[in-house]
């Protein structure tokens, strides 16, 4: 039951950017000008991706934060940004009624939720291992990213419900709208159960707590376990986000496939990963993490672009269905292993700052992944051409586990 009031605000963060990405396509029309469709989706998926920037600035400001008063208390203050957020975008009136002020203040209520989210899977990541039972670490931090997939699912589940109920024009209208303010309604309970958390043992125990002064040096002293902290997650984060929140307009507008198709098939995706990932966790205690990480990287480097040539050659909900649970396996077992390594490799004193940080640099390139497939589906000619992107995410994964290895035995805990 801890696992689960711990990882409810990542569910929230996850389930706003899923919505925002799902519905990239209504967004653009209703809060953006419309000159250009193309050019609307693309302003629409650069504020997504603007979200992203501002993690890590998240992870520094607030992940000194909790390395100095906790991890309760930090996953309380990033779930209250994050609502902040969520209200800000869910009730903003359209570009028709208030002009470019609509999609300014949608882009600042997407900072706001990179901010909070720039530090809430590192306090969620670091919080789990440091109650994980001995011998089963990686187990428990799996469901830091297995709650991010029920939030996928859950968002899919809902488009796929108004998909099937509303009319087109009556989507676009404010049929868009529901599950954002349905992210709204869920977070007076979300604080309620985060409340009952208690603060971990672990850092309880430790009896000198950092200033931000020293967590800044500490990071700074510690830059190259960051920096390939940020080559192992943008394996990650690249592959996640194009087989969630990127699905729906890739199986639209690249494939030609119907809104129902592409939703469906997120909704597979999502309950993939929620298989794979605390599966790919619990292999990573008996076996260690860098040959699943290895695996993963080599694979997803060697098949990403044939798979997606062998998906443009004839588009179908069949073919889409079967490269995106590939995709889905080769990322999910990969991140089973890899959160659970990077929350290893950081030193304790700055573990959330460190772990975010990393993470929030890699996420903040990876996060514009529809912008930039978006991009390059139009510029490149050709379906597959995500793939590339997606290889060289993998290509950092892949030269970044070696270059681990150096820290994981001096920074190793339990």
């Amino acid at each position: 039951m801890t696992v689960v009031r711990v990882a409810s605000g990542n569910f929230l963060e996850m389930y706003d950017f899923m919505v925002f990405g799902y519905f990239a396509g209504a967004i653009s029309r209703a809060y953006f000008p419309q000159g250009s469709g193309t050019a609307s989706l693309l302003l629409t998926f650069a504020t997504f991706g603007a979200g992203f920037l501002m993690r890590p600035i998240g992870a520094l400001a607030l992940g000194a934060y909790i390395d100095r008063h906790g991890r309760r208390d930090g996953l309380l203050l990033t779930l209250g940004l994050m609502s902040v957020g969520t209200i800000t975008i869910a009730l903003m009136p359209g570009y028709a009624t208030i002009g470019l002020l609509s999609p300014l203040l949608v882009l600042l209520g997407r900072l706001v939720q990179g901010l909070s989210a720039g530090v809430e899977l590192g306090g969620v990541s670091v919080y789990l291992s440091e109650i994980a039972t001995p011998g089963r670490k990686g187990f428990y931090v799996s469901w830091q990213s297995a709650s991010q997939q029920v939030a996928v699912m859950v968002a899919a589940l809902i488009g796929v419900a108004l998909t099937f109920s509303l009319t087109p024009e009556t989507m676009q209208a404010w049929g868009w709208r529901i599950p954002l303010v349905v992210g709204c309604l869920i977070v007076p309970f979300l604080f309620q159960i985060r409340r009952s958390l208690t603060e971990t043992e672990v850092f309880l125990a430790r009896k000198h707590r950092p200033t931000v002064g020293e967590i800044m040096a500490s990071l700074v002293a510690n830059r190259g376990v960051v920096l390939t902290g940020v080559g192992l997650v943008m394996m990650t984060t690249v592959s996640f986000y194009f087989i969630t929140a990127y699905t729906p307009t890739f199986g639209r507008e690249a494939l030609h496939l119907s809104d129902m198709d592409s939703l469906l098939v997120t909704l597979a995706v999502g309950a993939s990963n929620l298989l794979w990932l605390p599966l790919s966790g619990a292999l990573s205690d008996r076996i260690g993490r860098r040959p699943i990480l290895v695996v993963c990287t080599v694979l997803a480097l060697a098949t990403a672009y044939p798979a997606l040539s062998w998906l443009a050659d004839a588009p179908s909900f069949g073919r889409l269905l079967g490269v995106e649970l590939w995709l889905s396996f080769l990322y999910a077992s990969y991140n089973g292993a890899m959160v659970v390594y990077l929350t290893e490799i950081v030193p304790a004193a700055v573990r959330t700052a460190g772990f975010s940080l990393a993470y929030s640099l890699a996420t903040a390139a990876g996060g514009f992944t529809p912008f930039i497939s978006t991009y390059l589906v139009k510029h490149g000619g050709t379906a597959a051409m995500p793939g590339l992107w997606l290889s060289a995410a993998a290509l950092c994964g892949l030269i970044a586990v070696p270059v681990s290895a150096r820290y994981a035995k001096a920074h190793a805990e339990g």
